[in-house]
């Protein structure tokens, strides 16, 4: 099998789990029966350990020498160090939201092979909405392609971002947002950065930004805004790396405006 043929069936089998997790988040959504906290206000339930093992049990099926790091600590039986195809996996972006019965979640699913990211799925199930991305090849909304706006201004722009679950870095973050809010039409803040940046590779938004961040809820979401036409760096301006604890994603135009208001506002230090 060439390379380019195992990430074709690679694509294939993450849709297919991102589907089926996606599926199982909407049938149990305001219907979860356990709540923990992984930290002061950080949620999980049981519906994400059971999206995380789903999806696991189907990487290790279809593909055994394959690797998962993903939110909830699933495993394939493949250590992550070391392995050459490592799945990146959220199994529920939004578990907040999720849990309240707030409509606004999804599976994040992203693969990268030899440190890099090759192929981001992410499955939103209440507005069936799926998002497929590719390095080197096109984004797809529902099999159609997408791409990022054509705003060409930090001042017209609408942008997104998210905040951290520790209050110190919250309280950063938020100090951020008041800042670059003002230099833009508006800052968005919907619970889930995996459709954050979704939403700015299809054209919703110009950009999205957030430091500190777990490479779970960004990965799938900076491949598809790539292949989408989006500039993905970190905070610096460097290239982005799928495992990359911070992203600043824009349709390119605005993006060295995005830069310099982030670094303005302290963001590089948050």
């Amino acid at each position: 099998m060439t390379v380019a043929s195992e990430l074709d069936a690679v694509q294939r089998s993450a849709i297919t789990l991102a589907l089926l997790a996606g599926r199982l988040l909407r049938d149990r959504v305001g219907r979860h029966t356990t709540l923990e906290f992984k930290g002061e206000i950080d949620l999980v339930t049981e519906v994400d350990k059971a999206s995380e093992a789903l999806i696991a049990a189907g990487i290790a099926a279809d593909w055994p020498g394959h690797a998962i790091m993903g939110e909830e600590g699933s495993t394939t039986g493949v250590a992550v160090e070391g392995a050459e195809w490592i799945w990146i996996v959220d199994p529920i972006d939004g578990t907040t939201n999720f849990a309240h019965g707030y409509p606004h979640f999804c599976v994040s699913i992203a693969v990268a092979r030899a440190g890099v990211g090759e192929i981001g799925v992410i499955y939103e199930p209440n507005q069936d909405e799926l998002f497929v991305g590719r390095k080197g090849g096109l984004a797809q909304l529902n099999g159609h392609p997408i791409s990022v706006s054509g705003t060409t201004s930090l001042q017209r722009s609408i942008l997104s971002t998210g905040f951290a679950y520790d209050r110190v870095n919250r309280h950063n973050q938020i100090a951020q947002w008041s800042a670059i809010h003002d230099r833009c039409q508006g800052v968005r803040r919907e619970g889930s950065a995996a459709l954050g940046v979704a939403w700015q590779a299809a054209g919703r938004t110009d950009g999205f930004y957030e430091k500190p961040i777990n490479p779970w809820d960004i990965a799938a979401g900076a491949i598809i805004a790539a292949a989408a036409g989006a500039t993905v760096t970190r905070y610096d301006g460097q290239p982005y790396g799928v495992f990359d604890r911070e992203i600043v994603a824009s349709n390119g135009l605005i993006h060295d405006e995005l830069l310099a208001a982030v670094a303005d506002s302290n963001g590089s230090e948050t």
